[in-house]
């Protein structure tokens, strides 16, 4: 059977900037996924964006909301917001947060989190029973080739500094994404004797979940 491995090189990492130009939803599909209708959006699957300005009864489920498109074509995209049996009418906005690329990446690794387990044994149990807890996504960490004047690797200087949550995206030779938001934790500087400058294990703590688009 011939290999389905897939390559890393072409891999993409980038960190959320500023927000964007606000897109103008005309069309709202209830359902799971909601699908969200705005003509030549120009997103792409993995993007973080607000919703907003949309009314109906049942608005208040999306107004307000961050979410990930996926599944996206040229004129609509998708959310994992559960609108079944709402009442929700356009027209809105939907506004992207801009990216950033973290130039000179070598490699990465991470989503290496668990769910914690339950104890929920009981005097009826003939053996330890147990059931999971919450996600835990772990952290995500990465390395570059250090570039002092590189925008993306300055903003994840910055956010570490602040100890601000940023959001990251993940974009695979396949084109599939995984969008996370994270803290940095470290940003460590490293050198040595016919070497160039690397920042080594770049640690970013992921808060909340993992969206595959």
């Amino acid at each position: 059977m011939p290999s389905t491995a897939i390559s890393a090189q072409g891999s993409k990492l980038e960190v959320s900037g500023t927000t964007g130009a606000a897109k103008s939803i005309t069309g709202v599909a209830v359902g799971f996924p909601t699908i969200i209708t705005s003509t030549a959006h120009a997103l792409t699957n993995g993007d973080v964006v607000t919703l907003a300005g949309l009314t109906g009864a049942d608005a208040a489920t999306l107004n307000g909301q961050t979410v990930v498109a996926k599944n996206v074509t040229a004129n609509t995209f998708a959310v994992e917001v559960n609108t079944v049996g709402k009442t929700i009418t356009a027209a809105g906005t939907a506004t992207p947060v801009t990216w950033t690329k973290i130039e000179n990446l070598i490699s990465f690794n991470g989503f290496d989190g668990q769910a914690s387990e339950l104890d929920v044994t009981d005097l009826d149990s003939t053996a330890k029973e147990f059931m999971l807890g919450l996600q835990d996504w772990g952290s995500f960490t990465f390395d570059v080739n250090k570039d002092f004047n590189d925008a993306g690797q300055q903003a994840v200087d910055a956010a570490k500094r602040a100890g601000t949550k940023r959001s990251y995206k993940l974009t695979l030779p396949n084109g599939k994404t995984k969008t996370f938001d994270a803290y940095c934790k470290n940003s460590p500087l490293e050198g040595g004797v016919d070497q160039v400058l690397k920042t080594s294990g770049v640690t970013l703590r992921i808060t909340g979940d993992v969206v595959d688009a």
